[in-house]
């Protein structure tokens, strides 16, 4: 399968933000990852989901959503990590760049949030409804979201490790605000980073299948 890779910059407001553009021959859709809190669009985790979505004919969009100073005043607050609202509306002006732009075509968009990175998905595609067809949430932390949740009228998915107690509580929760909407599965013998092994392919399996039924036309 032939395929384009890239780094590109990508105007939000006043601030440039570097993302790394993966597209197959004829993509059937593309996924902009939105990573969890302290991490940047190189998370080997994220970087590993990302190429199964590819080999599924699956375009991806794998971008940082805080500048190099504003990541400086991060590692040393670790304040911006939790700012929902910001990192939420970095991720609508990505929507729209690749709406707009079209670098993958004409194809549906969907968002792939990891921790912090899933409530901030949640929140963008409130007001993003119309140009994302589906989201999948890897070990998420949807309670962040707050209001928006009842809000989400997009197919969501909300995969949590059987080991991670705390987070399948908080994602119970979440999946009771989303209704019918959501699905909420577990991956059998997973913490929260699906170190172990096999984890991380169960979770980048289920997605791609998450993601190519609900984007493919």
């Amino acid at each position: 399968m032939d395929e384009q890779r890239g780094t590109v910059t990508i105007p939000i407001g006043d601030v440039q933000l570097p993302a790394d553009l993966t597209l197959p021959a004829q993509p059937v859709g593309v996924v902009l990852f939105a990573h969890g809190s302290g991490s940047s669009r190189h998370s080997p985790r994220n970087v590993a989901v990302a190429r199964t979505l590819n080999d599924s004919g699956l375009g991806t969009v794998l971008a940082d959503l805080l500048t190099p100073a504003e990541d400086e005043v991060d590692a040393r607050t670790a304040e911006l990590r939790f700012d929902i609202g910001l990192l939420a509306s970095r991720l609508a002006g990505i929507v729209d760049w690749l709406a707009v732009e079209r670098p993958a075509g004409d194809v549906p968009i969907g968002l792939f949030g990891a921790s912090t990175g899933a409530a901030a998905a949640l929140v963008a595609v409130t007001s993003r409804a119309d140009r994302v067809a589906a989201v999948v949430s890897r070990g998420g932390r949807p309670d962040l979201a707050g209001n928006a949740l009842a809000q989400v009228r997009t197919p969501t998915l909300l995969l949590v490790g059987g080991l991670d107690e705390e987070v399948i509580t908080l994602n119970e929760r979440a999946l009771a605000e989303l209704g019918e909407v959501g699905e909420l599965r577990v991956i059998p013998g997973a913490t929260h980073l699906f170190e172990e092994p096999g984890t991380l392919e169960q979770v980048a399996d289920q997605a791609g299948a998450w993601f190519t039924t609900h984007l493919s036309r």
